[in-house]
């Protein structure tokens, strides 16, 4: 008798400008692919903004990052390295340079709601885009010209994309989700909630990733993994 399938709801909430959320993708994707047939999954992005007062010309990432830690040229170069081979295991390539500025990210989020409503195909399409235009080409995700061109690469109405990020359409929306996970304790990212009950957080292994899911699949309602 063939093994019954489970299929989980996945809610990943993460910023397109968290090199952890980008590996943690990587990470979660690989862990689903050595789980099929018996574990399928449909993900969900949800918007989580790590800097929600940083200013339209973003900041100098050495600067922010050595104001927010304290962190030297030094320190940021090794944990620059260690994400990017943690990407490279997960085929996520991080540009050696690092991203040059820091950005706000909330028309992203705001396209990124539009894409759900869409497909939650196109949404994921859009979401590895906007994280591939950041880390890797060091592109500004908070310029219009560089989401319009991934809403169209993820195969959505670019005269579309452009009517939103002109207007305040799903602001609202997306400020209300982002609250909602604040409100629930959510602080840091990625957090990965599958079912509505289940927790694992930061970016994991793919080994983690794949007990985890192999847990919760097989799991009674009442349990709780966090990895």
């Amino acid at each position: 008798m063939a093994a019954m399938t489970s299929h989980l709801k996945i809610d990943f909430v993460s910023d397109v400008s968290c090199p952890w959320c980008a590996v943690g993708l990587g990470s979660l994707e690989a862990a689903l692919r050595r789980l099929a047939p018996d574990v399928t999954a449909e993900l969900h992005f949800q918007p989580f903004e790590l800097n929600p007062q940083m200013p339209a010309e973003g900041q100098d990432t050495f600067e922010h990052l050595n104001q927010k830690y304290g962190s030297t040229r030094e320190q940021q170069a090794q944990a620059r390295e260690m994400i990017r081979q943690r990407g490279a295991e997960v085929g996520f390539e991080f540009s050696p340079e690092g991203r040059p500025r820091i950005y706000n990210t909330f028309n992203a989020h705001r396209l990124l709601h539009w894409a759900e409503l869409e497909s939650p195909a196109k949404q994921a399409a859009l979401k590895k885009l906007l994280l591939k235009a950041y880390f890797t080409d060091r592109q500004n995700p908070s310029d219009p010209e560089v989401l319009v061109h991934a809403a169209t690469e993820a195969g959505l109405d670019a005269a579309r994309a452009r009517e939103i990020l002109a207007s305040d359409e799903f602001a609202r929306e997306t400020r209300e989700r982002e609250r909602m996970y604040t409100d629930a304790g959510i602080h840091s990212v990625p957090a990965i909630i599958i079912n509505d009950q289940h927790l694992i957080s930061g970016g994991q292994p793919v080994e983690v990733f794949e007990r985890a899911l192999r847990q919760i699949a097989g799991a009674q309602p009442s349990t709780v993994v966090t990895a």
